[in-house]
């Protein structure tokens, strides 16, 4: 016997790995890890501070004749327009404060008017809004709004909404 071992020579293929198995392996632990996820609960909740829904004005109006808009915070001047609807849910008869503007024209007109004023300087504009009036009618108001300038040249950011009664 000799001492001598013999070496095994491998072929110029080297080791093959099978793909399969790792490929079976990563797709187990990836669905493990998504089915057993379970994010914590502060994750899922957005805590939103908004103001409280009670609009803010000098005084009552007498269009919506709303018994909230009357509560009056110190310093922060409202105007108030009054949207109310036709029967058939469309945009009827708009006002500002106590006067009558007509259609969606006469508003646009109106809040120019008023906005550009240097003396009046309203900080806000609360929309009261008859129950019965379209989603469409709505947003028309709120365009109007959002196309008007302040007396400084800033555009009109405070916009809030109250239902009527």
């Amino acid at each position: 016997m000799s001492g001598r071992l013999k070496k095994r020579k491998h072929g110029a293929g080297g080791v093959k790995l099978d793909m399969a198995a790792m490929l079976d392996m990563a797709f187990q632990l990836l669905t493990f890890f998504i089915l057993t996820f379970r994010p914590a609960p502060i994750e899922g909740e957005v805590l939103l501070r908004l103001p409280t829904a009670m609009p803010v004005t000098p005084g009552p109006e007498k269009p919506g004749g709303d018994p909230l808009i009357s509560k009056a915070d110190v310093g922060l001047e409202t105007l108030t327009i009054s949207a109310f609807a036709k029967p058939n849910g469309s945009l009827g008869q708009l006002s500002i404060g106590d006067t009558t503007v007509g259609g969606v024209a006469g508003l646009d007109r109106r809040l120019n008017e008023v906005l550009s004023d240097r003396v009046a300087s309203f900080k806000q504009v609360v929309i009261q809004v008859d129950e019965r009036l379209a989603y469409d009618g709505l947003m028309q108001v709120v365009d109007v709004c959002t196309r008007q300038k302040m007396a400084s040249g800033e555009p009109l950011t405070k916009l809030s909404f109250v239902e009527m009664r």
